[in-house]
């Protein structure tokens, strides 16, 4: 553990895992940082990156407008496979969120890498595999992909395989963008206040 967080504070990158699959993590407020995993992934430039943080305080330091609810769905589903968009504030920079005017916020539910990200502040973790492929859930795998240049943490064990939902709070209403571990009906048990944008 001492050795990732050296590489992730000294710019690297890091494969960790997460509750559902792996990630490839880097220090979101470093530009070189987040350049490298774009060109690791070889990610298209457009395609925005969330921040992955360890707390409720993170999400709100870096996002304006919140809504009401968002303490509630924090304390039901987070850490866990919940993906938040909110409005993004003047506080994310452009690199992060390709100069969108919203950001993404994950919280993994694995102690390992919760703690790397206390310790090393907001992190980039999108999904670890070269951009179009599967995203990745056997660590030696994903290592061949890379050609064997990023190293992390293994636990294949940890990973349900299952992507996380992706909860659009940004706008009038809300939106599901891609359902994974988390059900809408899930969502509203807990924040009945939830208004959807019908289909």
């Amino acid at each position: 553990m001492a050795n990732l967080k050296e590489i992730l504070e000294n710019g690297g990158a890091v494969i960790l895992p997460t509750e559902t699959v792996y990630g490839l993590f880097a220090q979101a407020m470093n530009e070189a940082a987040v350049e490298h995993v774009y060109q690791l992934k070889r990610r298209p430039k457009d395609k925005a990156m969330n921040l992955n943080v360890a707390d409720l305080e993170t999400i709100l330091a870096f996002s304006k407008n919140q809504p009401s609810y968002l303490k509630t769905l924090y304390e039901a589903f987070l850490p866990g496979p919940l993906t938040i968009i909110l409005q993004a504030n003047d506080r994310v920079p452009a690199w992060i969120n390709s100069g969108l005017s919203t950001i993404g916020f994950r919280i993994p539910n694995h102690p390992k890498t919760l703690e790397l990200i206390q310790q090393t502040g907001p992190l980039i973790g999108p999904s670890a595999n070269i951009s179009g492929r599967e995203s990745g859930k056997i660590f030696a795998d994903i290592k061949t992909q890379f050609n064997n240049e990023v190293t992390g943490l293994a636990d294949d064990a940890a990973l349900t395989g299952v992507d996380s939902t992706i909860l659009d709070l940004s706008g009038e209403t809300a939106r599901i963008l891609r359902q994974g571990a988390i059900t809408k009906a899930e969502l509203l048990a807990v924040a009945p206040e939830l208004s959807f944008e019908s289909n």
